[in-house]
């Protein structure tokens, strides 16, 4: 939140929709990078923020994890703010007694990490890509061209570079995980929802509000859902969003939540 991009009125209808005992919020939530160069906040960015603290007040459990973009929240570890809490990492167990641990991901980033002004130049391109693709939405949509097509994600798909970094990024999560003697990792950071198996653990990341608008939805019995809540288009569009669902079997009201936001 804090930027153009920001989906919060899809956000807004995935919360509603979704009733939880957990909300986990993993990292990037505000971002603070962008805001530096200005910001915009919305109404609908400042209802989501009123929802969390409602639902927090009503006694879901609300769990912070920040992010590097807003990592400025990492001195406050461990702390609570308005039955907020902020935590570095935290492991949940689900609905079948499945443990994994929830991070945001960047410690994992070696760019991140140790080239700073690399990442923030990274930033910087993936919000020129993001704000193309509301113009080509646009074009799209005059010439009667269906579906959503992410110039985002067509990037990531067919730049060498992208591709091996999200691999990389994957198996890094994963050994974490696996030192730890947990069953999986959920994660955000790169922008890449997934769920899937990998070497018997499960590897989850919820994506972004930003283009993919998806999230990670636990259900009573354990099972995970990665769920796409329709798909992004600019704030004059009015057409409701459908929600698509991956499931990951073996992992109904919701019991917990995840979700990831620049």
């Amino acid at each position: 939140m804090g930027t153009r991009a920001c989906q919060a009125g899809r956000l807004l209808d995935f919360l509603r929709e979704h009733p939880s005992e957990y909300l986990f919020l993993l990292g990037d939530i505000v971002d603070f990078w962008a805001m530096n160069r200005g910001v915009v906040w919305t109404p609908d960015q400042n209802t989501v923020v009123q929802k969390v603290l409602r639902r927090a007040r009503h006694g879901d459990k609300v769990i912070l994890v920040p992010g590097n973009h807003d990592e400025a929240l990492r001195e406050y570890n461990d702390m609570s703010f308005g039955d907020i809490r902020v935590a570095k990492e935290y492991v949940h167990q689900a609905g079948d007694g499945r443990r994994y641990l929830l991070i945001h991901g960047d410690e994992f980033d070696q760019v991140t990490r140790y080239h700073r002004w690399l990442a923030v130049v990274g930033d910087l391109g993936y919000n020129l890509l993001v704000r193309a693709n509301g113009w080509l939405s646009w074009i799209r949509r005059r010439l009667g061209l269906p579906g959503y097509w992410s110039l985002a994600g067509y990037a990531k798909r067919r730049v060498k570079t992208a591709i091996n970094f999200i691999f990389d990024f994957e198996d890094s999560v994963i050994r974490a995980a696996r030192e730890r003697g947990l069953d999986g990792v959920i994660c955000g950071h790169i922008h890449w929802a997934a769920i899937r198996e990998c070497g018997g653990l499960a590897y989850m990341n919820c994506g972004d509000w930003v283009d993919s608008c998806t999230a990670i939805v636990e259900h009573a019995d354990g099972r995970m859902e990665l769920v796409h809540w329709g798909r992004p288009t600019p704030a004059a569009a009015v057409a409701p969003a459908q929600p698509e669902r991956t499931q990951i079997p073996g992992l109904s009201a919701c019991h917990g939540v995840v979700t990831n936001s620049s």
